[in-house]
């Protein structure tokens, strides 16, 4: 099981702790089912860079980072060091522990 702890840049939001969160999901699933906004235009294939967060620690819990998703990165707003999709951060199922993450300002996409 694992802890994430989800910041926002948008304004007005509080930092949320999502508790006893299940291995081999992806972040953007336990956001999602959390109740939580993240955009994902592509449905979480990796085929777009909605999903786009800052992971903060916890990494070594997540899949490595894949030639594609850095690709979509690239393509990200405002990408960092520590950017990762969403949709590709998948929990290790051989481990747990805690997770620290930052969702970009969801206001800052078209439609919003």
């Amino acid at each position: 099981m694992y802890s994430i702890k989800i910041n926002f840049e948008q304004k007005g939001l509080a930092s949320v702790t999502l508790n006893n969160v299940e291995a081999d999901q992806s972040i953007l699933e336990a956001i999602l089912d959390a109740g939580i906004e993240l955009h994902h235009n592509c449905g979480g294939v990796c085929a777009c860079s909605t999903c786009h967060l800052y992971v903060k620690a916890g990494a070594e819990f997540l899949a490595e980072l894949s030639d594609k998703e850095e690709d979509f990165i690239d393509r990200a707003l405002i990408p960092r060091i520590e950017s990762r999709l969403g949709c590709q951060c998948i929990l290790d199922k051989n481990q747990t522990g805690e997770i620290e993450v930052t969702l970009p300002d969801q206001t800052q996409f078209l439609g919003e």
